[in-house]
């Protein structure tokens, strides 16, 4: 379809909110699932993905909307809960190094194989329906602060990185990332951040199902 994008940031606000609080102010509005929209609450609400267990929202209105009355919520605590989501966020640092099976975009509505023709749409189908798949995304707990882009070794071999985290965040003196990693490095031993001696990584409940079986 034919369109135009433009900046919209001049006449709409968007506001991010989660929790019990968020979903009672939301009310009837506040959209069932994630992926869901809804008009209230003065604009337009759409459902994200959980977090760390709790309802997400992301709202928009008109600019010049006062802003909800809600406990304002810190920035870093917003992006360890979206971390938490599995829903990976492509930075600056991750432009080109992933095919989207490789961070779970079709399981989390990221890719759509029944719509048209895009740039590189055979190597990412060839890797939907051969199976080809033998990287994916996965949930870490940290030992210590993790930057996008930062390459991830296992116990087992430190000349060739295992994975890259995608996106991270800390919180409270919490630490987690969405990691990239060879399913094979799940088998046995331990992954580590900038080296094979560097901080551990931990895996942590993962918010959708990934099959841990790699298929050539």
């Amino acid at each position: 379809a034919k369109c135009r994008l433009a900046d919209a940031s001049p006449a709409l606000a968007l506001y991010g909110l989660t929790g019990t609080a968020a979903t009672a102010w939301l009310g009837a509005c506040a959209p069932a699932l994630p992926g869901q929209r809804s008009n209230g609450a003065g604009g337009q609400v759409l459902r994200l993905p959980d977090g760390a267990g709790l309802a997400r929202y992301l709202l928009a209105v008109p600019a010049d909307t006062v802003a909800p009355a809600l406990p304002p919520l810190a920035h870093d605590a917003w992006l360890w809960l979206e971390v938490g989501s599995g829903v990976p966020r492509i930075v600056a640092a991750t432009v080109e190094q992933f095919v989207p099976q490789m961070v779970n975009f079709e399981l989390v509505g990221g890719v759509n194989f029944q719509k048209g023709c895009y740039p590189g749409q055979e190597v990412i189908a060839r890797s939907q329906y051969r199976g080809s798949t033998k990287r994916r995304a996965f949930v870490f707990a940290c030992d210590a602060v993790a930057q996008p882009g930062q390459e991830v070794f296992h116990s087992a071999d430190a000349e060739q990185p295992a994975g890259m985290v995608v996106n991270a965040a800390s919180w409270h003196g919490s630490h987690r990332a969405l990691v990239e990693v060879k399913l094979a490095t799940l088998e046995s031993g331990t992954l580590h951040l900038g080296n094979a001696d560097g901080p551990s990584l931990q895996r942590t409940v993962q918010p959708y199902d990934v099959s841990l079986e790699a298929v050539a």
